[in-house]
């Protein structure tokens, strides 16, 4: 590591045919010899230079416990894919990273960690496929990735990074879920789950895409199983109310809104009557139309509903009922709620419902286009106001009933509905049949199960809310944590609906912590979400040893400033950080609700016009585009395709401009003799756009302004003073970190560049320079001329004259009327 800022002997390049010299005048320090520079970009050698630098240092490493002005910048969470960074990746990396050292320059602590979400089933899978275990696998792609994340310029905070398999990671994971069991907010049942034959485990609905896994794409079926959920429910209309007032993506904000789904309406409840039956059962029915209620003809039951098991003794064609249930649960939801689906069902015979508003009795069906996870599992059929109703009594000849809508007053009379509201949104499904995760820290015990079934009163005291809801199940303590995942040879998941830890004694083996007696521990493991779901938590406090993090920090630093990412996860990572992070807040722990004060959603980057994938070959590895043109001229590619929330098309040709534009930047500050210390009023305008462009990520038209800048240069070399060539490079640092870094130390300068204030435009010089004058002839726009600010009507008429373009529109026609509107527009009526 070199400590000196200008490039000593030992690095020079030997004399080659491509090289000028540098000349440069009093204004700058003077070299004691001449300095040979190739004509080139020499970008492998200064990477190599100044990469370590930055690293050793810690120019990017805020003072956690001091900073005056902490702005937390974060990009989400990657994880390291099978093949290593890819060109996406990188994309969402720079264009993260030219925000936060927009906002370091402008005077801000900026903290910009990283880290690896490195469990769950994409590492687990990708291992299998190469027929390794996930464990040295991790340790592999680690390195690999830290070392690509190290070339492509970032001002990453390496002394705050982490990785999700780390023990000292996840115990504070497993010490998350133990404060969901502990406040009642987990909960485990057995329910009907998706389940991917592929993954061989569940999925949250969050999780799968059109009926098919979100992972492998594989299509997913339904399962019994007994599973732990999280109360995200408990939060639906906090999520969905926090949704006006969040600074995020529009479409972000409208896919949570979406998928949340509130539905207001009525509760109505129909009475079921049948000869065999032994006890009187009423069916709950929510809808929104309840006005509807004279036209109710039939109601149909969603095949997974409890009720059915209650009229069971009643139902004359069990066999049959049953037989369809079954078919109708192995059935991914996408085909079910399919609305060009053939219509399917069967009448529950010996029971009839009854209509609450009219007392008619009415048929009782069971039909798969009816989900029990929204509103109650049964639905009245209104065919005459209902296009599913319609199709499904026209599929089975049902009566359609033209009935009179009940006013909204008179419906609690005559029906004793009562008003409610209900939410597409379900819990979420948060344990998993896999080995490569965080084992869940609970321990069930068959004696603390009666104990906590038979408590009443004082005695249900003693127990937590998680103890109370789930009997004989109770928390790993703190001091035990983490409960280690164990070295398993044989990890691959079974597809039995058990974990693969279910089959290591020495591992699910345990006694109970409240009674000390024999119990066993939760072999599923848990959701890589939840991994995920707090994680930004951690970074500023990630030498804690003492807690997940330290609420003096966290005051401090969160919730996040900035935040960048993937539309992709709206309703997965997005929505479960929101839920944790409110939480958390109900339970004491912070004091926001919201995680994140700003986030946007970067765009999609195709190749060529099409989408990247392995099986068209046309995935960018941008370890190849680094070692041919270096990592600054990446960056600048990747962020000319467009404005970083809409993403562009990659193509190769594109690196050719922006190559010659970094070699243009070497050779003026390499070859040109700078004169004067003042600033050129002309780079007011620059900085100005620049420094909106940036702020807005608009990243694209911030280079192309940069490129108009250097031509303005070029064009009159001699007219350029160190301080333009000061001004450029710094507006430049955020987008190529490398390039500006060495060509600061090269104009006599300290390094760092990446430690300078941003530069301040003065306003009243952009008022007094020169602006676009729109000439009208007859009201048509002919042309735009640069006018000095402040031009008189007769002097813009002259100036428009003698334009060649605009003149032949003129001609020798008599002028008859002026238009003019200062500083912008002259209409010339002839």
């Amino acid at each position: 590591m070199k400590k000196k800022a200008t490039l000593s002997k030992k690095a020079q390049p030997k004399k080659a045919a491509k090289e000028v010299v540098l000349k440069k005048k009093s204004s700058i320090t003077k070299p004691k010899k001449k300095q040979i520079f190739a004509k080139e970009y020499p970008f492998s050698k200064i990477e190599k230079k100044w990469a370590p630098y930055w690293v050793t240092k810690k120019i990017y490493e805020p003072d956690i416990a001091k900073a005056k002005k902490p702005f937390y910048n974060l990009m989400m969470f990657p994880y390291p894919s099978a093949e290593g960074l890819h060109v996406g990746n990188m994309y969402a990396f720079t264009g993260s990273d030219i925000y936060g050292r927009l906002m370091r320059a402008q005077g801000n602590d900026v903290l910009e960690p990283i880290g690896l979400d490195g469990f769950g089933i994409h590492s687990e899978n990708y291992a299998m496929k190469k027929g390794v275990h996930p464990k040295p696998q991790a340790v592999k792609a680690e390195k690999n990735f830290y070392k690509q994340l190290h070339m492509v310029g970032n001002g990453f905070s390496w002394s705050h990074h982490l990785e999700t398999y780390d023990p000292e990671y996840y115990k504070w994971t497993q010490w998350l879920f133990v404060q969901m069991f502990n406040e009642g907010l987990a909960y485990r049942k057995k329910a009907p789950v998706n389940w991917c034959p592929s993954c061989k485990t569940v999925l949250a609905d969050e999780q799968v895409i059109a009926g098919r896994c979100e992972r492998c794409d594989s299509e997913v079926s339904k399962k019994e199983l007994e599973q732990w959920f999280f109360k995200i429910t408990k939060y639906a209309p906090k999520l969905l109310k926090n949704l006006e007032k969040l600074d995020w993506s529009e479409r972000v904000k409208i896919a949570q809104k979406n998928w949340i789904g509130k539905s207001e309406g009525a509760q109505i409840s129909f009475d079921i009557e049948g000869a065999a039956l032994k006890t009187s059962v009423t069916a709950d029915v929510f809808t929104t139309r309840p006005d509807t209620i004279m036209g109710v003809t039939f109601v149909v039951v969603a095949p997974e509903s409890d009720i059915l098991e209650k009229l069971k003794d009643g139902i004359s064609n069990w066999k049959e009922v049953e037989e369809y249930i079954w078919k109708a649960k192995n059935k991914p939801e996408a085909e079910r709620m399919a609305d060009n689906k053939e219509k399917t069902g069967i009448e529950i015979k010996g029971i009839k419902a009854i209509n609450p508003a009219n007392g008619m009795e009415i048929p009782l069906w069971v039909a798969d286009y009816v989900l029990s996870g929204y509103g109650t599992g049964v639905v009245m059929g209104v065919p005459a106001y209902d296009e599913r109703d319609l199709a499904f009594a026209q599929a089975f000849g049902l009566q359609v009933v033209q009935a009179p809508l009940v006013p909204k007053d008179k419906i609690v009379k005559q029906v004793h509905g009562k008003a409610a509201t209900k939410y597409r949104l379900r819990d979420w499904l948060i344990s998993r049949q896999r080995y490569w995760g965080p084992p869940i820290p609970l321990v069930y015990c068959e004696h603390c199960a009666e104990k906590v079934m038979a408590a009443k009163g004082k005695d249900r005291q003693k127990y937590s809310a998680g103890e109370l809801l789930n009997p004989g199940w109770s928390a790993v303590s703190q001091k035990n944590l983490p409960v280690l995942l164990p070295f398993v040879k044989e990890f691959k998941p079974t597809g039995t609906g058990d974990s693969p830890l279910s089959a290591v004694p020495s591992f699910y083996k345990t006694k109970c912590p409240k009674c000390g007696r024999p119990a066993k521990r939760e072999t599923d493991v848990s959701d890589t979400f939840l991994d995920s779901s707090w994680y930004f938590l951690r970074y500023p406090s990630v030498n804690d040893k003492k807690a997940a993090f330290d609420k003096k920090t966290t005051k401090k630093w969160l919730p996040v400033n900035m935040y960048l990412g993937g539309a992709e996860h709206s309703v997965l990572h997005l929505l479960y950080s929101r839920f944790v992070t409110m939480a958390l807040k109900d339970m004491g722990y912070i004091d926001f609700e919201e995680p994140f004060t700003k986030f946007r959603a970067h765009g999609l980057i195709i190749r060529d016009g099409k989408k990247m994938s392995k099986s068209k070959g046309n995935v960018v590895n941008p370890d190849e585009y680094i070692k041919k043109f270096g990592a600054d001229a990446l960056r600048l590619h990747l962020m000319f395709l467009g404005p970083l929330e809409e993403g562009g098309d990659f193509r190769d040709a594109g690196m050719v401009g922006i190559t010659r534009f970094l070699n243009r930047v070497w050779v003026l500050v390499t070859g040109t003799p700078f004169k004067g210390k003042d600033l050129s009023p002309w780079m007011n305008k620059t900085i100005k756009k620049v420094t909106e462009d940036i702020a807005a990520l608009k990243y694209n038209t911030a280079i192309a302004e940069l490129m108009v800048a250097l031509n303005t240069f070029t064009e009159s070399p001699s007219e350029v003073t160190k301080k333009d060539i000061e001004t450029f490079l710094i507006l430049l640092a955020p987008l190529a970190p490398y390039i500006t870094e060495e060509m600061w130390a090269v104009i006599g300068n300290k390094p760092s560049i990446h430690k300078q204030i941003w530069p301040a435009y003065d306003k009243k010089a952009l008022r007094q320079e020169n602006f676009e004058l729109v000439v009208q002839v007859n009201g048509k726009t002919r042309g735009a001329l640069k006018a000095k600010r402040g031009i008189s009507e007769a002097e813009a008429l002259e100036l428009a004259k003698s334009d060649p373009k605009i003149g032949t529109h003129i001609g020798e026609a008599e002028i008859r009327k002026v238009i003019f509107i200062p500083n912008r527009l002259i209409n010339i009526v002839i």
